[in-house]
């Protein structure tokens, strides 16, 4: 007996192939391929929220440069040093004044340099404080020379010596004082830069997050709506069996 040419049986098999499967394979592929489609989608969403992440932290990188708060202090510091009679010492704690207002108002107009700025007032009113208290060193440092050349007029050398000496160091000591007025302004300066930096920092990294989690979350949701609608339209298009024919 011969055996039936094999070839036979696939060509019975794909007559057999009823339209309606062949519609069912081709929303399937469809509908494989759109979630295909919208899973190189959403992962191209999440690269550019990555990417705009990273443009801005380049914007706040090549923002325009800090304003200089802190020389403020400085430069009070620096006349009340210079400052040699009441009238120099006026006119320190007067400038001192002024820059107080301003940063005041600053302060208002400026929130991202708010500790900056927080720091120079705080210096500014020492400043002004330690004009009054010069002022009084000074009125001292006047009597005691009064005193000096009543010394040396009356011939009393030692007492003379002594106002002198007391004088110098009295001196000495307002100087080192001054300096270290300098020291206390640039490490408040210094603190507020590095406190300053650190918010924004974490502002920065709080903004990225939120803009990423924010592209996943509508991504996702995209996403999700095109899988369901696909399923549905596959649903639709396919035939129903009869289980009790």
């Amino acid at each position: 007996m011969g055996v039936p040419p094999i070839s036979g049986v696939g060509h019975e098999d794909q007559a057999g192939s009823s339209p309606a499967d062949e519609t069912q394979n081709s929303l399937l592929a469809r509908s494989l391929k759109k979630q295909e489609e919208h899973t190189a989608s959403l992962t191209e969403m999440i690269q550019e929220a990555k990417e705009k992440a990273d443009s801005q932290r380049e914007k706040f990188k090549l923002a325009k440069t800090t304003p200089r708060y802190g020389d403020a202090p400085l430069e009070a510091y620096a006349r009340l040093s210079r400052a040699r009679t009441q009238a120099q010492v006026s006119s320190a704690a007067g400038y001192a004044r002024r820059r107080l207002v301003q940063l005041q108002a600053a302060q208002r107009s400026d929130p991202d340099h708010a500790d900056q700025i927080k720091a120079a007032i705080n210096q500014l009113k020492k400043a002004v404080g330690r004009a009054g208290k010069k002022k009084l060193e000074l009125t001292r440092e006047q009597l005691a020379r009064a005193r000096q050349k009543r010394m040396a007029r009356e011939n009393k050398r030692r007492e003379e010596q002594r106002i002198r000496q007391e004088l110098r160091r009295e001196q000495s000591m307002r100087t080192i004082r001054e300096s270290g007025y300098f020291r206390e302004t640039e490490i408040a300066n210094r603190l507020a830069d590095q406190l300053s930096a650190t918010k924004m920092e974490l502002r920065q990294q709080a903004q990225q997050l939120g803009a990423a989690q924010t592209s996943i979350d509508a991504a996702v949701q995209q996403y999700s709506a095109t899988v369901q609608t696909a399923d549905m339209d596959v649903s639709a298009t396919i035939p129903q069996v009869d289980v009790q024919a």
